[in-house]
C-alpha cells in the first residue's frame, strides 16, 4: 500500500482566494482582470460547496444511524464476550473435574490404608493397656474404617463403600489439564460452532449436539477426535449470521445474554470453592505435579503407620 504522500493533492489556482484573483487581474487588465475574477469565483465557491456538503453528509450519517442498529453491535459484542467467558468457565469445569477424578483413583486407596492403619494401631493400644479410653477410641478409629484394599488395590483399583468394586471408568483422563493442542483446538471449535451463534432452533439444537460431543473429546484430551471434529464442522453447512432487526428482540437477547453470564459466574464460583477448586489453588501453574506430591505424602504417612503397628505388634509379643 502507498504510503500518505502519495496522496498529497498539488496546489492549484482553484486555491486561491477568488477576490484577490479578481483584483489582481483589474490591476493589470480591467476585462482580463474582470474574468479571472469570475472564474476564480466560481472554482471557489465550487470547491467550497462540494467541501461542505461532504463534511456534513459524513455528520449526518453518523448521527442518522438506526437505533437497532446500534443495538446490533451492542449484541454481537455480548456474545463473543460471553461465548469467551463460557469456553474459561467449561475449561476450569473440566479441570476440576479431572482432578476430583484422578485425586479418587489415585489418593483414594491411600486414604483407605492409613484409615486401617489408625484403626490398627488404636487396636493395639487398647489391648496392650487395657484403658476404657483406648478402647473407646479403637472402636471410634474401627468404624470410621471402610474395608482394607490390598497391596493390588493401593495402585490399580479402590473398593467402594460396600466392599465391592466400583465400575472402573473405561476411558479414563489421562491427565487433569489437556495438552496445548487439544486446548487450541476446543478453544476453536467452541468459538466456531457455539449454540448461542445460532439464530433459530434447529441450527441451535445441532450445534448443541456438536459441541457437547466437543467437550467430551476435550475432557479426556483426545487430539485425533477434536482434529475430526474440526473437519466435520468444516464440511458442514455455512455459517449464516442473520441479525434480528426489531428492537424488542434485541432487548430481549441483551437481557438473556446478561442473565446468561450471571449463571456461569455462580458456576465459576462454585467450581472455585469447592474442595477440589480449593486443593487446585495450591498448584494452579501444574495441577497434575500436585497431585502426585500428595500421593508422595500419603506413601510416607503410610510407611510411618506401618512401622509404628510393627513396633506396637512386636512389643505385645515380648
Amino acid at each position: 500500500m502507498s504510503g500518505p504522500s502519495s496522496y498529497a493533492v498539488p496546489v492549484t489556482n482553484s486555491s486561491v482566494n477568488p477576490e484577490n484573483a479578481s483584483q489582481a487581474g483589474s490591476a493589470a487588465d480591467p476585462q482580463a482582470g474582470s474574468e479571472a475574477g469570475s472564474r476564480g469565483g466560481e472554482q471557489g465557491g465550487s470547491q467550497g460547496g462540494s467541501k461542505g456538503g461532504a463534511q456534513g453528509g459524513s455528520r449526518g450519517g453518523a448521527q442518522g444511524a438506526k437505533p437497532e442498529d446500534r443495538l446490533a453491535k451492542a449484541v454481537r459484542a455480548a456474545e463473543q464476550a460471553l461465548i469467551e467467558f463460557e469456553i474459561a468457565v467449561e475449561t476450569y469445569r473440566v479441570e476440576v473435574e479431572n482432578f476430583s477424578r484422578l485425586h479418587h483413583q489415585k489418593l483414594g486407596p491411600m486414604y483407605a490404608r492409613l484409615d486401617e492403619l489408625d484403626a490398627l494401631i488404636a487396636e493395639a493400644v487398647a489391648a496392650s493397656s487395657g484403658d476404657r479410653d483406648d478402647i473407646k477410641r479403637a472402636w471410634e478409629a474401627r468404624a470410621l474404617v471402610m474395608p482394607m484394599p490390598g497391596v493390588e488395590e493401593l495402585f490399580g483399583g479402590l473398593l467402594g463403600a460396600d466392599g465391592v468394586r466400583p465400575v472402573e471408568d473405561p476411558n479414563p483422563p489421562r491427565r487433569v489439564r489437556p495438552g496445548k493442542e487439544a486446548q487450541r483446538l476446543y478453544r476453536e471449535l467452541a468459538r466456531a460452532a457455539h449454540p448461542d451463534l445460532a439464530q433459530d432452533e434447529g441450527e441451535k439444537q445441532r450445534r448443541s449436539e456438536f459441541i457437547a460431543r466437543v467437550n467430551e473429546a476435550y475432557a479426556y484430551a483426545d487430539e485425533a477426535q477434536l482434529r475430526e471434529l474440526a473437519e466435520e464442522w468444516a464440511a458442514g453447512p455455512p455459517l449464516e449470521e442473520e441479525l434480528p432487526t426489531e428492537a424488542e428482540v434485541l432487548y430481549a437477547r441483551l437481557e438473556w445474554l446478561a442473565e446468561r453470564k450471571e449463571t456461569l459466574a455462580v458456576i465459576a464460583a462454585d467450581l472455585e470453592d469447592s474442595a477440589i477448586g480449593q486443593m487446585m489453588k495450591l498448584a494452579p501453574d501444574d495441577p497434575d505435579g500436585l497431585l502426585n506430591e500428595i500421593a508422595e505424602s500419603l506413601l510416607n504417612q503410610v510407611a510411618h503407620r506401618e512401622a509404628r503397628l510393627q513396633e506396637l505388634v512386636r512389643s505385645s509379643k515380648d
